[in-house]
C-alpha cells in the first residue's frame, strides 16, 4: 500500500486519522487518539515528540515575529505596552497552530511509516 505524504499531511491538518481521513485524531487539545474510532488503525503509535513545538515555533518566529518586527510602533512604543499586547496575540497564535502542526507531524509519520520502537 502506497501512502501519499501530501495525503497524510492535509488528514493531519483537518485533525482526521491519517489512514481513513474519518475519524477524529485527537481525544482532547493534543492527546493523540490511541486507535481510529472509525478504522481502527493504531495512531498512538506515530511519536510525535518535540517535532510539533519546533516546527510551530519556527513557523511563529518566521511569519509573525519577524514581519511585527518591521512596525515602527515595536520600536517607539513603550516596552510595557508592547509586551502586553504581543506576547499575548503571539501566546494565542502558538497555541492555535500547534494542534494543526501535531495532525500534520502524525500525518506524515504515518505516509513514511514512522512507528515508536516496541519497549
Amino acid at each position: 500500500m502506497t501512502r501519499s505524504l501530501l495525503t497524510g499531511l492535509k488528514r493531519g491538518l483537518k485533525h482526521r486519522c491519517p489512514n481513513c481521513g474519518e475519524g477524529r485524531l485527537f481525544t482532547s487539545y493534543l492527546k493523540v487518539r490511541g486507535t481510529c474510532e472509525a478504522c481502527g488503525h493504531e495512531n498512538g503509535r506515530y511519536p510525535a515528540d518535540d517535532a510539533p513545538p519546533y516546527f510551530t515555533i519556527l513557523i511563529v518566529g518566521h511569519l509573525f515575529i519577524a514581519p511585527v518586527l518591521l512596525f515602527p510602533f515595536i520600536w517607539t512604543a513603550s516596552p510595557f505596552l508592547v509586551v502586553g499586547t504581543v506576547v499575548p496575540a503571539l501566546a494565542v497564535v502558538t497555541l492555535t497552530l500547534l494542534p494543526f502542526v501535531k495532525g500534520a507531524v502524525v500525518g506524515a509519520h504515518w505516509a513514511t511509516g514512522t512507528v515508536k520502537p516496541l519497549q
